[in-house]
């Protein structure tokens, strides 16, 4: 924990100052309690000065800081405002995001500069000078996010044939960290393309043996399906060992798949899966409309239902199935003929930089017939791609999943260039532009799925021998599947932690979002984009109603927290259930629709800023 001005360090003096500054950075914005503070100091016994020793190291951090640093005490802790500085881990997460985005659109060369360059902020273990009660409450999941990251990074630098430089460094990785599976199959793919195929078998063994003498557990998908390939000869299934398979051109006579690998252990969902599994059949025989949609809140598992569905529907559509997110690791949408132009290149095309000369030459155009450089170039390098896709697609039996919809409108030329395909739809909205498509809307999972959704990964066995402890988790998550995939994955990670542990963990509800992030999953990044895609207003009714709980609601009582008379509100919270941040429940004895948020957005909402006031005019005035 380092704080710097101008290059030079400032001096910050033992590790309670630390530890406070560490804290506050970590929050990210937002209040660190009191009770918080007094335990990453002290633990379960705090002194009884406590409160006063807080107030003299905040009191000494705004001498050392300076102007450009604002430390409020803000009930019931401190909140702490650096607009101008930069932070080493924010910085880290950000381009981390960028970087695993452009290696899910195989944009390999972008990913590894990004990715190193993230890594490129961790000078060696992070929060080695604070208390042993913060280290050990947030270490984990940053050491977490930076092998992560590490491992995104050799993914891009393998598909980019740099094995014969990586195998050193992977040696030295997997000795010291010999339970990373991912890891290990990188450095057997490394082995395995440098000519070494002993080695990458003997370390394959190597790891099966320690997973077996140490957790008691088989290798898991990475591992395993690496070490087939070898012996198949086919050099692991994809770029850097990964189960993404390669685009191969439908021209050499194989069928294109760009699907990401199904879910280990797809559990929870047996009636939605037969639903849309049978409407990818009827679609794909002509019965019904070739348009799907899939909606629901952020963590439902739209994603991989949609996924896991149509991997299950290889025999519907023989002439290939094929993946592309609509969304930035940011949320942003992306553009419609970026979209396209994957696409096309999964299908084979090799696009060239000029994708309006390109395009013309593929489609037997003369140089006259295509308009001039200049504001029109866009516009006919998007129709090219358009009239190409359609080329493409034309009476073949394909599907295209697009994930992460959040506009309508910018589906539209999606589905004018696929109009033989079928096509199957996640977004958080109901997206009712799309004409004739059939919805399914994911609700959260029952106590009973959660649980099998949470056994598949932890164990059954470890989560009967404490029924209590699991029942607290599996209702702290709320029956959301990222919840309980992220808590699914601590329990794994920390094989010796009793589950009541972890239960512990997530029981303060102002800590709870926090404690479920692990290994990249993280509920509130989830959440963000639907916040950003409200109006401010929106918002604003958002973070005010934030305190009216998870229990049911009608209008009239949001319109007394928000100021407004019971139309006003109705069509605000309106505004809140189409944007997937709250749900409508039922009615009520009068017939009044009754609103209600997840628990976990409802936590969620209420670390948002409030401002003072909700403006008087409708979504719709808006």
């Amino acid at each position: 924990m380092e704080a710097h001005r101008n290059g030079l360090r400032i001096p910050l003096s033992g590790s309670k100052v630390h530890t406070v500054l560490a804290a506050l950075l970590l929050a990210r914005g937002r209040v660190v309690s009191d009770s918080r503070l007094n335990f990453l100091l002290w633990g379960w016994k705090p002194p009884a000065t406590s409160g006063a020793q807080i107030y003299t190291y905040m009191s000494r951090l705004r001498k050392l800081l300076g102007d450009e640093v604002r430390i409020e005490r803000r009930p019931p802790g401190y909140l702490f405002q650096a607009p101008h500085s930069a932070v080493d881990l924010l910085e880290f997460e950000r381009l981390d995001r960028l970087g695993r985005a452009a290696l899910a659109r195989e944009h390999h060369q972008e990913a590894g500069r990004l990715l190193a360059e993230a890594l490129g902020h961790w000078r060696g273990g992070a929060l080695a000078n604070v208390t042993e009660h913060l280290a050990d409450a947030e270490l984990p999941q940053l050491e977490e996010a930076r092998m992560h990251a590490l491992e995104s990074r050799i993914e891009a630098d393998l598909a980019l044939g740099r094995h014969e430089q990586l195998t050193a460094e992977l040696t030295g990785m997997v000795a010291q960290y010999p339970l990373r599976e991912k890891l290990r199959a990188q450095l057997m793919t490394a082995l395995y393309r440098s000519g070494r195929q002993s080695d990458a078998l003997q370390s394959y063994y190597e790891g099966r043996s320690l997973l077996a003498e140490q957790l008691g557990i088989d290798p898991g998908e990475a591992l395993g399906s690496t070490y087939a390939a070898i012996l198949e000869g086919t050099r692991g299934p994809g770029p850097g060992g990964a189960t993404r398979p390669v685009p191969q051109p439908a021209a050499a006579g194989r069928t294109p798949s760009t699907l990401p690998p199904d879910v280990d252990g797809f559990v929870g969902r047996d009636g939605d899966v037969r639903a849309l599994r049978t409407q990818l059949a009827e679609s794909a025989a002509g019965r019904a409309p070739g348009r799907l949609l899939v909606t629901g809140m952020a963590g439902v598992g739209k994603t991989a239902l949609a996924v896991h569905v149509a991997h299950l529907a290889a025999d519907d559509f023989g002439d290939g199935r094929l993946f592309a997110e609509l969304s930035e690791a940011d949320g942003r949408p992306r553009r419609p003929r970026d979209v396209l132009a994957d696409l096309l290149r999964d299908l084979g095309e090799h696009l060239g930089e000029h994708l309006g000369e390109h395009l013309g030459e593929r489609l037997g155009e003369t140089g006259a017939g295509r308009p001039a450089a200049g504001p029109g170039a866009d516009r006919a390098t998007y129709e090219d791609l358009v009239r190409l896709c359609r080329a493409r697609t034309r009476g073949r039996r394909l599907l295209v999943v697009l994930d992460g919809a959040a506009k309508g409108r910018l589906l539209d030329p999606l589905l004018a260039a696929l109009p033989d395909a079928v096509v199957l739809i996640t977004g958080r909205t109901r997206l009712t532009q799309v004409t004739g498509a059939r919805t399914l809307a994911l609700a959260p999972l029952a106590d009973a799925a959660a649980l099998d959704l949470l056994a598949a990964a932890a164990g059954r066995a470890r989560l009967l021998a404490e029924p209590d402890a699991t029942d607290d988790l599996i209702g702290y998550c709320g029956g959301l599947p990222l919840a309980l995939r992220i808590v699914g994955s601590r329990l794994t990670a920390r094989p010796f932690w009793p589950v009541a542990r972890l239960a512990q963990r997530l029981a303060a509800p102002e800590l709870r979002l926090r404690e479920l992030s692990f290994d990249g999953m993280d509920v509130a990044t989830a959440l963000q984009p639907s916040l950003h895609a409200l109006p401010a207003a929106a918002r604003t009714v958002l973070a005010r109603l934030a305190g009216i709980g998870a229990e049911p609601f009608h209008a009239h009582r949001a319109s007394g927290r928000l100021g407004l008379d019971e139309a006003a509100a109705e069509q605000w919270l309106e505004e809140l259930v189409d944007g997937a941040l709250l749900d409508l429940c039922g009615v009520d004895l009068r017939g009044r629709p009754l609103y209600r948020f997840h628990g976990l957005v409802q936590l969620f909402a209420a670390a948002q800023p409030v401002p003072p006031r909700v403006s008087s005019s409708s979504p719709a005035a808006g």
